[in-house]
């Protein structure tokens, strides 16, 4: 088959590489230039905590959080260059002042294991299991939650990585060369077989319910840090998180901001992030300032994520909000299921009845078009072979 992606995001690479190494041919089409770092897909901490997000987000992000938690071993695993990858859990935190936040949000916890029984359940811990668990910290917080089997990547990697897994591949990209589904008639002579938008907050002149959530990034180097795993600090403003990668980096965020404003980042910002990872660890205050990054992430009305027919080969995925990381994996098996059979069996498995808009025209390939079309249905199934 001859495959058409908009968009070299975090989908749309991820796509890319599984329905090349399923024999496919691929061209994708990015309006950024190559070297670009614009991509909501870099500004990012690429936490996979789906209980930790239960609080702020809907059922359905939760489920999709966890299958895709399982799968982000099985996708990096079939990359030739390595992604940094751990699931030690998150460590949740808060000071003295905050406490009523913090119940608050153990509340919304408890309030989603009840309504999702698969979750892990948090653990509470004083001064002396926090010590075990993060040395230094017993002296800094009285009290914080343990939510076990949580994971995260670096983002950075992955997208280096899938970009080297492209190429190798054979895929097709041009870059700095914007397209939109109207450029193409998917299924028609001369054209590709199939067209899937990925371009986030790209597609908004096709989706005009798309909106950008601003969120800022801090990404320091304090190699005298000693924080193992991702650590939340309840907040009064933002869900303020420290995400620890290799070799002494750690990323600080992330505000929310209802904006489509892509400037750089502002004082305020800068300094309730870099406050909040001082108080968390006064090591902190050594480090050095790497990088600065202020993004917008595409997001629907409901923010929650969306596929949609915009006719019978072609798919636009869009709408993760700030869940990226958390739900790629699952929503890349679900556009992988749609495009073998018209149809997933994961969105139906896991309840999610609104995730795939079926208003276009039916997306199975017409009768007439004869034996091509099952030789490309057999083709695509291959795809599946990894997926549940």
């Amino acid at each position: 088959m001859n495959i058409t992606i908009l968009g070299a995001g975090l989908m749309g690479r991820l796509l890319a590489c599984s329905l090349a190494r399923a024999g496919h041919t691929l061209t994708v089409f990015e309006e950024r230039a190559a070297d670009s770092r614009g991509a909501a897909a870099f500004a990012a901490a690429a936490m996979l905590a789906p209980l930790a997000e239960s609080a702020v987000a809907e059922d359905e992000v939760v489920r999709l959080g966890q299958h895709s938690l399982t799968r982000w071993p099985e996708l990096i695993a079939a990359l030739d260059t390595p992604v940094f990858f751990q699931r030690e859990g998150t460590l949740v935190v808060w000071h003295r002042q905050d406490a009523p936040d913090a119940q608050r949000f153990g509340q919304l916890l408890a309030a989603t294991g009840a309504r999702l029984p698969d979750l892990p359940q948090p653990q509470t811990l004083d001064s002396a299991a926090l010590e075990v668990l993060e040395p230094g910290m017993g002296s800094r917080f009285a009290h914080g939650l343990y939510l076990p089997g949580e994971g995260q990547l670096d983002n950075h990697q992955l997208m280096d990585a899938l970009l080297f897994q492209m190429l190798r591949l054979g895929v097709d990209l041009h870059w700095a060369s914007p397209r939109s589904p109207l450029d193409f008639s998917p299924g028609q002579a001369g054209e590709p077989d199939w067209l899937l938008d990925c371009r986030g907050l790209g597609a908004q002149p096709q989706w005009p319910e798309l909106r950008g959530v601003r969120g800022e990034i801090v990404t320091l180097h304090a190699p005298q840090v000693r924080l193992s795993r991702p650590t939340r600090l309840i907040h009064p403003r933002y869900p303020i998180y420290i995400a620890p990668k290799q070799e002494g980096y750690f990323l600080v965020g992330a505000t929310e901001i209802e904006s489509d404003d892509t400037s750089p980042m502002s004082l305020r910002s800068a300094l309730e992030l870099l406050s909040a990872a001082y108080t968390v660890d006064s090591g902190f205050g050594e480090a050095r300032i790497v990088e600065l990054v202020a993004q917008c992430r595409p997001a629907l009305p409901n923010n929650l994520p969306t596929v949609r027919w915009l006719g019978t080969r072609c798919l636009q995925v869009n709408g993760f909000y700030r869940h990226g990381y958390l739900i790629a994996p699952a929503m890349h098996d679900v556009v992988l299921e749609l495009m073998a059979s018209g149809s997933s069996p994961l969105a139906q498995g896991l309840g999610l009845t609104g995730l795939v808009q079926t208003s276009a025209p039916s997306p199975r390939p017409s009768p007439e078009a004869g034996e091509g079309d099952n030789s490309r249905g057999a083709m695509l199934s291959a795809c599946l072979e990894a997926a549940p």
